[in-house]
């Protein structure tokens, strides 16, 4: 298929164009627009564990049990108060260390144990992760940092849900648990989502930094093929042209962005049917 197209584009537009269009398609320009998909699934799985975490600790914020209180305290306050690049590299470090360290127990000698010089002691305890793996622990890291957001914003809204509507319900004969699931959280997420929107929104950012985790994501591509490109045999092919790729990557996160946007609006009508809205 790209053979014929590509013959079309030389028949049509000339042999610069034929050649401009093969330049982009092939093999490694190929890998690149194959890579966005890591940059999705991390988005999207990174946000549905984010919201996990967000509920989690909003519970613990909400829990009349003082320790559940200060767990959800302790965690919003110090995961927020982490710089995100420092726990995305964190926290996948420190889980593959820990899992090596298991390894290494059963698998590597006393000897290797006690007089070891590097990690992990031994090279049957090595555990080598694949991109599958690490996109794993990206979604992890990237739920918990931003759950934390999440939990906040979730937390605010919880207490925004008017207390006479509530009061009301129970007058009604509502029980505790009908009136929780029933009434305030259904009213919950008109006034969480417009904070959620933007916590996906810096969570889409952050997928910026999956190159860090050895996943070739989009920006590592971008790197690599707007690097200066010179073949001994053929000489330079291009100069440094990663401003382009660059421009490219922004244009892909502007329109990321404006898709959001128009799911949040729809997802906010979609939650405000049927609720009543005070006249002007």
């Amino acid at each position: 298929m790209l053979e014929t197209l590509s013959g079309w584009i030389g028949g049509t537009f000339g042999a610069d164009a034929q050649a401009s269009f093969a330049y982009i398609t092939n093999g490694k320009h190929m890998a690149w627009y194959a890579s966005v998909r890591y940059t999705l699934i991390a988005a999207c799985g990174g946000a549905l564990l984010a919201v996990v975490f967000g509920l989690l600790g909003a519970a613990l914020k909400n829990s009349k049990f003082l320790p559940a209180r200060l767990a959800g305290d302790f965690y919003t306050t110090i995961v927020r108060g982490v710089p995100d690049v420092l726990f995305f590299l964190f926290f996948p470090l420190a889980f593959e260390q820990a899992v090596e360290y298991f390894f290494a127990q059963s698998a590597c000698s006393a000897s290797e144990l006690a007089s070891a010089a590097q990690w992990p002691p031994c090279s049957a305890a090595q555990w080598y992760l694949s991109t599958t793996e690490y996109l794993i622990l990206a979604c992890v890291s990237l739920g918990i940092v931003y759950g934390a957001f999440a939990a906040n914003v979730i937390h605010g809204a919880l207490r925004s849900v008017p207390h006479g509507q509530l009061e009301a319900a129970h007058a009604y004969g509502f029980n505790k648990r009908d009136v929780f699931w029933r009434f305030q959280v259904r009213q919950m997420w008109v006034y969480a989502l417009p904070g959620l929107s933007n916590v996906w929104m810096l969570l889409l950012k952050a997928t910026s930094l999956l190159s860090l985790l050895q996943i070739a994501d989009i920006v590592q591509w971008a790197g690599r093929l707007g690097a200066p490109n010179y073949i001994a045999r053929v000489g330079p092919i291009h100069p440094d042209w990663r401003w382009r790729y660059y421009v490219i990557l922004f244009v892909f996160y502007i329109i990321m962005a404006m898709l959001s946007e128009r799911f949040f609006n729809r997802l906010q009508a979609r939650a405000s049917r049927g609720m009543l809205r005070e006249s002007s």
